[in-house]
């Protein structure tokens, strides 16, 4: 037992790292709490594109343990993967949702999407092109990206707990306070926030907790058990559609798999970045074995499409583990192993996550608080925006406003790239604006005249 102890400490160079097989463990522990309510999440999402919620929580669980457990094992980071945020609401409402909306695809097209973007993903992490295209588009855009998907994933986390919903004459109005999906909705969120004031390790899981409780006592669901060793995952394994992916026209399948392959680089870019620092790991401005944890993610993504989930990506909720004591990947294996035994805890999450009938509509009380409390989270890159430069700010409040009021991340993007490429020609400053920004706003141009 000490061989393999020792042999195990070496592997992971936990010496080197200053960290202890104590710390890890607890990091690793307290990592999977703070993201562990994707897994009550991601079906709920998906499922809204007609995909089966018990398979897409199998394909979850499997490919964010394998994708966390590869980072662990093959760079040695304590970051954890899974299906990323954002990613999965482009999936069910942008990919899937109807035209004009949306880009009218099936499921399974999407998928296939989803896998195509995985493939490119580790041919270009291979040579080495992934960072060079992160580098390549503006500074401005990429924080006011990740803030609009927030307010987009806020939006529907409003409309989910009934606390926003339409009416004629206007798009939303304020929802009837006294119903008790709303009445849960609150009091879930009230009590994030007073967890996360006080810093509480795992406060989202905890406040989707309390929600689902106070749903029990209301009687808005209804316990179904909390273990089964029953896997379901038929309805999504390799059922992506690639020949009637390729049928789409050329320009949107392009903008397809580019929005895709957008908001995974940059949210596992920005994640690696922000978490190496934490802990330590930044060396001379770099990353070591950057190409590694890019790998895995790319790995990870490819997976999930063929078992039957969304684009996977580092989860920035890995700092919590850091923050207990995680510096090297044995916490991402530990965190690993506890993904993959969550499959056995599929009727909570068919509890927890399956919905609330109200009239004609299913909201989602037990998720909408850690959807609000989320999107709120992904606000704070706006602090870095050169708010004394109009054409710096200005396409990226359009990026801001347009994803969540064209309920449409790819058109969002869309607005903030021509707008910057536009706005910097028209200025005389076309050298600050990177080429690859301008091919991508003249795609994004061609799409809309066609779409």
């Amino acid at each position: 037992m000490t061989t393999l102890m020792n042999r195990i400490a070496q592997f992971f160079k936990l010496q080197e790292h200053g960290t202890t097989f104590q710390r890890e463990i607890l990091g690793g522990v307290t990592t999977f709490l703070a993201m562990s309510y994707i897994i009550f999440v991601q079906p709920g999402v998906l499922s809204v594109s007609g995909m089966n919620f018990q398979s897409v929580l199998t394909a979850t669980c499997l490919a964010a343990a394998a994708a966390t457990i590869l980072m662990g094992l093959a760079a040695n980071y304590p970051v954890a993967l899974a299906p990323g945020m954002g990613e999965n609401f482009f999936f069910a409402y942008t990919l899937c949702g109807a035209i004009p909306l949306g880009f009218g695809l099936s499921w399974q097209q999407a998928l296939a999407a989803v896998f195509l973007a995985g493939v490119f993903f580790i041919a270009i992490t291979l040579t080495g092109l992934r960072a060079q295209i992160v580098n390549s588009i503006p500074n401005s855009l990429k924080c006011s990206i990740a803030a609009g998907i927030g307010l987009f994933i806020t939006f529907i986390g409003l409309e989910y707990g009934g606390l926003v919903t339409s009416a004629p004459g206007t798009l939303v109005r304020m929802g009837d306070l006294r119903q008790p999906v709303v009445i849960a909705t609150v009091a879930g969120l009230l009590f994030i926030v007073v967890l996360l004031s006080f810093r509480v390790r795992g406060a989202i899981l905890m406040g989707i907790l309390a929600s689902t409780t106070i749903c029990l006592l209301l009687g808005l669901v209804h316990y179904q058990g909390l273990f089964s060793m029953q896997l379901h995952l038929a309805p999504t394994f390799w059922k992506f559609d690639l020949a009637g992916l390729l049928m789409v026209p050329p320009v949107r399948l392009g903008a397809a798999i580019f929005v895709l392959f957008y908001l995974a680089l940059f949210d596992t870019v920005g994640t690696l970045v922000g978490v190496g620092q934490q802990a330590g790991l930044v060396r001379d401005g770099k990353l070591p074995r950057v190409d590694r944890a890019l790998f895995a993610d790319a790995v990870g993504t490819t997976v999930g499409a063929a078992l039957g989930t969304s684009t996977i990506t580092c989860y920035i909720e890995s700092a919590a583990g850091v923050s207990d004591g995680a510096r090297t990947g044995l916490a991402s294996v530990v965190t690993g192993v506890l993904l993959a035994a969550s499959l056995f805890f599929s009727p909570l999450a068919a509890m927890i996550g399956g919905g609330v009938k109200v009239g004609e509509s299913t909201l989602y009380p037990t998720l909408a608080p850690a959807l609000i409390v989320v999107g709120s989270m992904m606000l704070r890159p706006l602090r870095e925006l050169q708010w004394d430069d109009p054409t710096e700010y200005l396409p990226a409040f359009l990026v801001l406003v347009g994803i969540p009021l064209t309920f449409s991340i790819a058109d969002g993007i869309a607005f903030g790239l021509i707008s910057y490429s536009i706005a910097k020609l028209a200025t005389g400053r076309w050298r600050e604006c990177p080429t690859l920004t301008y091919i991508f706003a003249a795609l994004f141009v061609v799409q809309f005249m066609i779409h």
